[in-house]
Protein backbone atom coordinates (compact mmCIF):
# COMPACT_ATOMS: atom_id res chain seq x y z
CA UNK A 1 0.00 0.00 0.00
CA UNK A 2 1.57 3.02 -0.59
CA UNK A 3 1.72 6.24 1.64
CA UNK A 4 -0.87 7.94 1.22
CA UNK A 5 -0.40 11.89 2.87
CA UNK A 6 -2.90 13.99 3.60
CA UNK A 7 -3.16 17.78 4.61
CA UNK A 8 -3.78 17.88 8.59
CA UNK A 9 -5.73 20.40 8.31
CA UNK A 10 -8.49 18.21 5.46
CA UNK A 11 -8.03 15.40 8.63
CA UNK A 12 -9.67 17.81 11.19
CA UNK A 13 -12.67 18.71 8.80
CA UNK A 14 -12.96 14.88 7.62
CA UNK A 15 -14.50 13.92 11.19
CA UNK A 16 -17.42 15.82 12.62
CA UNK A 17 -18.82 14.15 15.29
CA UNK A 18 -18.59 10.84 16.98
CA UNK A 19 -22.57 8.80 16.95
CA UNK A 20 -23.51 8.46 20.53
CA UNK A 21 -26.91 6.20 20.52
CA UNK A 22 -28.19 2.76 21.41
CA UNK A 23 -26.90 1.03 17.63
CA UNK A 24 -23.65 2.87 18.02
CA UNK A 25 -23.08 1.59 21.83
CA UNK A 26 -24.43 -2.00 20.39
CA UNK A 27 -21.75 -1.79 17.55
CA UNK A 28 -18.70 -0.76 20.10
CA UNK A 29 -19.41 -3.49 22.37
CA UNK A 30 -19.90 -6.30 19.93
CA UNK A 31 -17.35 -5.39 17.02
CA UNK A 32 -15.56 -3.07 18.71
CA UNK A 33 -15.92 -0.39 16.47
CA UNK A 34 -16.83 3.50 16.88
CA UNK A 35 -19.20 5.23 15.09
CA UNK A 36 -18.81 8.91 13.80
CA UNK A 37 -20.40 11.20 11.74
CA UNK A 38 -17.90 12.38 8.54
CA UNK A 39 -17.77 14.52 6.05
CA UNK A 40 -19.87 13.77 3.14
CA UNK A 41 -16.95 13.80 0.71
CA UNK A 42 -14.46 12.18 3.14
CA UNK A 43 -12.41 8.48 1.86
CA UNK A 44 -11.84 5.72 4.11
CA UNK A 45 -8.22 6.40 3.82
CA UNK A 46 -8.77 10.08 4.96
CA UNK A 47 -10.84 8.68 7.65
CA UNK A 48 -8.67 6.43 9.02
CA UNK A 49 -5.88 8.64 9.09
CA UNK A 50 -7.90 11.25 10.81
CA UNK A 51 -8.99 8.73 13.50
CA UNK A 52 -5.27 7.80 14.02
CA UNK A 53 -4.10 11.63 14.06
CA UNK A 54 -6.96 12.74 16.17
CA UNK A 55 -7.16 9.70 18.96
CA UNK A 56 -3.54 8.37 18.78
CA UNK A 57 -5.19 4.79 18.15
CA UNK A 58 -4.08 2.41 14.95
CA UNK A 59 -7.46 1.17 13.07
CA UNK A 60 -8.18 -1.99 11.27
CA UNK A 61 -10.87 -1.03 8.72
CA UNK A 62 -13.21 1.38 8.07
CA UNK A 63 -16.64 1.26 6.30
CA UNK A 64 -18.84 3.88 5.41
CA UNK A 65 -22.89 4.50 4.55
CA UNK A 66 -24.44 7.17 3.57
CA UNK A 67 -27.91 7.69 4.97
CA UNK A 68 -30.55 9.20 3.30
CA UNK A 69 -32.32 11.98 5.48
CA UNK A 70 -36.17 11.17 6.18
CA UNK A 71 -39.21 13.78 4.76
CA UNK A 72 -40.76 15.31 7.72
CA UNK A 73 -43.84 17.12 7.58
CA UNK A 74 -45.02 20.66 9.38
CA UNK A 75 -48.67 21.34 9.22
CA UNK A 76 -48.76 21.39 5.13
CA UNK A 77 -45.21 22.14 4.10
CA UNK A 78 -42.88 19.28 4.25
CA UNK A 79 -39.30 19.51 4.42
CA UNK A 80 -36.25 16.54 4.13
CA UNK A 81 -33.24 16.83 7.14
CA UNK A 82 -29.75 15.99 5.88
CA UNK A 83 -28.37 13.57 4.63
CA UNK A 84 -25.29 11.65 6.17
CA UNK A 85 -22.05 9.94 5.99
CA UNK A 86 -21.18 7.46 8.96
CA UNK A 87 -18.16 5.84 9.07
CA UNK A 88 -17.99 2.55 11.51
CA UNK A 89 -14.64 2.48 12.37
CA UNK A 90 -12.63 -1.02 13.44
CA UNK A 91 -9.80 -0.58 15.82
CA UNK A 92 -6.80 -2.93 16.41
CA UNK A 93 -6.67 -5.50 19.34
CA UNK A 94 -6.30 -3.69 22.45
CA UNK A 95 -7.02 -0.29 20.97
CA UNK A 96 -9.83 1.73 22.54
CA UNK A 97 -11.82 5.56 22.16
CA UNK A 98 -13.65 6.31 24.77
CA UNK A 99 -16.42 9.39 25.04
CA UNK A 100 -17.34 8.93 28.43
CA UNK A 101 -14.94 10.74 30.23
CA UNK A 102 -16.00 14.64 31.04
CA UNK A 103 -14.28 17.63 29.80
CA UNK A 104 -11.91 19.52 32.39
Amino acid sequence: MSAIQFTEERLLKVLLAPVISEKATFVAEKNEQVVFLVSPDATKPEIKAAVELLFKVQVESVQVANRQGKVKRSGRFTGRRNHTRRAFVCLKAGQEISFTEEAK
